[in-house]
């Protein structure tokens, strides 16, 4: 057979019952959404937690920066709210914590 009748005979052209074409034609689809959660879904729930967790351990002392990119040292801490001092005039600047990207220990700090 020809590449072309071989496709054809697969895709369920030439006749045939086409009763079995069915489970063929959504099998990669049921075979995608497996995929599609190991390599999208997991890992982003996996980073989610880690940034959860990550500002569950946010104190007094400890260097953050922020989404926008504005670093200082946490002054307090409120509810959802984080005062921290920016240099060198040593702003204090309320941002939600939310807004925390990173955080730097201050036994970590260089």
């Amino acid at each position: 057979m020809s590449v072309a009748t071989s496709i054809a005979f697969l895709a369920g052209g030439f006749g045939g019952s086409g009763g079995g074409g069915g489970i063929l034609g959504i099998l990669p689809l049921l075979l995608m959404i497996p995929f599609l959660y190991l390599v999208m879904i997991r890992p982003q729930q996996k980073r989610q937690k880690q940034w959860q967790e990550m500002l569950g351990t946010v104190k007094a002392g400890d260097r953050v920066t922020t989404a926008g990119g504005i670093r200082g040292v946490v002054l307090s801490l409120k509810d959802d709210a984080i005062i921290i001092r920016v240099a060198p005039d040593n702003l204090k600047l309320e941002v939600a914590k939310t807004a925390i990207a990173s955080v730097t220990t201050g036994d970590d700090s260089k």
